[in-house]
């Protein structure tokens, strides 16, 4: 199941963000290969982040997930979600930070 979280500094009281949960979880679904029904999406605003020492607006998102990533999925993640960002709440892609984590990466190189 892949979880997209992210955290932004904008002030999301009284924005309509249902349409943020659609298309994160309808891009995160495609690129991954995951079926729309594993995705989740986490969404947490007014996060006190401070990027390239000021406040404008900026995030930082993790993308967990059991399989699918590679160097080419990890690119489609960084663009799409970053646009997406970009799009909804205003944060440029210069100030989107995506961590991406596959779980069975470790299970590649572990001894046990």
């Amino acid at each position: 199941m892949p979880c997209f979280n992210l955290s932004t500094n904008v002030n999301l009281d009284g924005v309509d963000t249902s349409d943020f949960f659609s298309e994160a979880t309808k891009a995160v679904a495609s690129i991954i290969g995951k079926p729309e029904n594993f995705v989740m999406v986490v969404l947490k605003g007014s996060v006190d982040i401070s990027f390239e020492g000021n406040k404008e607006p900026a995030a930082f998102a993790e993308i967990v997930s059991m399989g699918g990533i590679n160097p080419d999925v990890k690119r489609k993640l960084i663009a799409t979600l970053g646009g997406i960002c970009q799009n909804r709440f205003s944060i440029p892609r210069t100030r989107f930070f995506l961590k991406v984590y596959d779980t069975t990466m470790a299970t590649k190189f572990s001894k046990l």
